[in-house]
């Protein structure tokens, strides 16, 4: 118990004392007594929960833990929480949970045994998908993280804070942008190679992503799963063919011939990766139920993973579409539209660059067409950066 604290003392000390508050923070109930955090690797979900500690200021009564510490292999989770709690313990902070086999049980054990301890726990997108183990849905509070915005991410390289914007705000043209200090464009072309994932502050952002998508390839969906070496060598391959033609219309049927797999083995394989923070599908809405909806069009899940997968295949609209999709699913229900790209309610948005036209939404209810390498809105006009504004 004693090493453990002292290794959460180090993580706290090794904080990168620059690293903003990111968005979720604030949204995060804290009080809750079982929260669970999810999300793609490299997206900041340990700093999180080490801020959290931090600006709590009670680290005497905080344990935060690695799901994998070599403590567990002679100790169980259930084991730890008690001890911490007979010490006195009150937040226990359990980091990287999939790396612990039946975590699910262990953590409703723990909650139905000590009900005055916090816990919360971060974990692999893909857990979204868990079946097996004990059902914590009535029990949890879940919440999803997602990389930098781009508004997160001047914050962080040039720390110029900028408010959060609603999608009634672009629309409208309420755009907040410190203009007198910081040209957008310039830095929303650096956002697009290199600013979604935190770690580009530490440097080597190339190599650090390239690990990052290996370990999920390799590690969280297969252990999830339970692929064999074969079938891990396919879904290597399926987001090689995703990156070389995005944004890709999915032929379910040839790509299953192509791989030797049945079509819905390969559907599966698709689910997996935009799980993980791999890809994002865009779907057709079917009678309202939007997730039931055929799959429209297949993107990489952000521009960062477009320069690394595919950069030098890189084309400027699939760029911006990417980034349109990326940004505005996080707070919006985003689906394809019949007349023009994507529909976000009673909303049609036509994306292009600084000359891009209302042609193509003539028969939209209510068009907004969305520029790239323009700096200011006009009526039914918005820069293409503001959408990097919404979280």
């Amino acid at each position: 118990m004693n090493a453990l604290q002292e290794e959460m003392k180090r993580q706290l000390s090794n904080l990168n004392p620059k690293m903003i508050r990111r968005y979720l923070h604030d949204i995060i109930d804290w009080d809750a007594r079982l929260i669970s955090i999810l999300g793609a690797r490299g997206v900041g979900k340990t700093t999180l929960l080490l801020q959290h500690i931090q600006e709590t200021g009670d680290v005497e009564h905080s344990l935060f833990v690695f799901a994998d510490n070599i403590y567990f292999t002679t100790h169980t989770l259930l084991d730890l929480a008690g001890a911490f709690y007979r010490n006195g313990g009150k937040y226990l902070y359990i980091d990287e949970i999939h790396k612990y086999p039946n975590w699910s049980t262990e953590i409703k054990n723990i909650y139905d045994s000590y009900p005055t301890l916090k816990v919360v726990y971060t974990g692999s997108s893909i857990l979204d998908l868990e079946k097996g183990g004990a059902d914590l849905s009535r029990r949890k509070l879940q919440y999803h993280m997602y990389g930098l915005s781009f508004r997160e991410f001047v914050e962080l390289k040039y720390g110029q804070q900028i408010r959060v914007h609603s999608l009634q705000d672009l629309i409208a043209g309420h755009i907040d942008w410190p203009y007198q200090s910081l040209q957008p464009l310039p830095v929303f072309a650096e956002y697009l190679r290199y600013g979604y994932y935190p770690y580009f502050t530490d440097g080597h952002l190339e190599n650090h992503l390239y690990g990052s998508v290996l370990q999920t390839l390799e590690v969280d969906i297969p252990t999830f799963a339970q692929m064999n070496v074969g079938t891990i060598r396919k879904l290597k391959t399926l987001l090689g063919i995703i990156a070389a033609s995005v944004p890709f219309k999915p032929n379910m049927h040839g790509i299953a011939r192509d791989l030797g797999m049945s079509r819905n083995d390969i559907s599966n394989l698709f689910y997996y990766l935009e799980k993980a923070g791999m890809i994002a599908q865009l779907r057709q809405s079917t009678e309202g139920i939007a997730l039931l909806g055929k799959v429209d069009k297949v993107y990489l899940n952000n521009t960062n993973l477009m320069y690394l997968l595919a950069s030098d295949k890189i084309e400027i609209g699939n760029v911006r579409e990417t980034f349109f999709l990326s940004a505005t699913q996080v707070t919006e229900h985003v689906l394809a539209s019949t007349i023009s790209d994507f529909q976000i309610g009673e909303y049609t948005f036509e994306v292009g660059g600084k000359k891009k036209g209302k042609k193509q939404l003539a028969e939209a209810t209510r068009g907004i067409v969305v520029r790239d390498d323009i700096e200011y809105y006009s009526p039914d006009i918005v820069p293409l950066f503001a959408f990097g504004l919404l979280y």
